[in-house]
């Protein structure tokens, strides 16, 4: 599978680890991501993660770019590398944990072996991940669904959750 697709519109999309985040907290964003649509630049959730993305792990190499994707943090271990993806806390562990394996798996279709982390600073924990084959399934699942959702001519119906109080979309759904 190469992941990549074209739009109704005939742009050329990939199918990337921020696509892979946004699917599985909310189908509409990641319809509008992949549609260029910005989310709100100035929302707290946004404006907090920079932050964090700046000041944590300070002795880690940062936001390193790789192909279409962007590491947040890259680190050597013995003969591994370490990528590590920062995220403000685990309320989202599912999607960042999928994000992650997207990253090791085209890391690993380059050649390079590597191990993921997910990594907490406001909770002091990380979490290891392993791209293992169960996982590399599940994963490739989840990219055939975002593949026909970014397909669609219009995105995914808005519907109502938690999340919504502080999504830097809200202004696309209930405007």
């Amino acid at each position: 599978m190469s992941n990549r697709l074209y739009s109704p519109g005939g742009d050329l999309h990939l199918v990337n680890g921020t696509l892979v985040w946004y699917y599985l907290i909310c189908r509409r964003e990641a319809w509008l991501m992949a549609h260029n649509l910005e989310p709100e630049q100035e929302n707290e959730s946004i404006e907090m993660g920079r932050f964090l993305h700046d000041t944590a792990y300070p002795k880690e190499r940062k936001e390193i770019l790789f192909g279409h994707m962007k590491v947040d943090v890259l680190r050597r271990e013995g003969d591994k590398w370490v990528i590590g993806e920062v995220k403000k806390s685990s309320r989202f562990q599912q999607s960042a944990t999928m994000q992650l394996l997207f990253y090791i798996r085209e890391l690993r279709k380059a050649g390079i072996d590597a191990e993921g982390e997910l990594q907490f600073p406001e909770e002091k924990r990380k979490v290891s991940v392993q791209l293992t084959p169960r996982a590399e399934e599940e994963l490739e699942n989840v990219i055939r669904e975002i593949e026909k959702i970014i397909e669609s001519k219009t995105p995914p119906s808005a519907e109502w959750c938690r999340y919504c109080q502080t999504c830097a979309y809200s202004d696309f759904c209930w405007a």
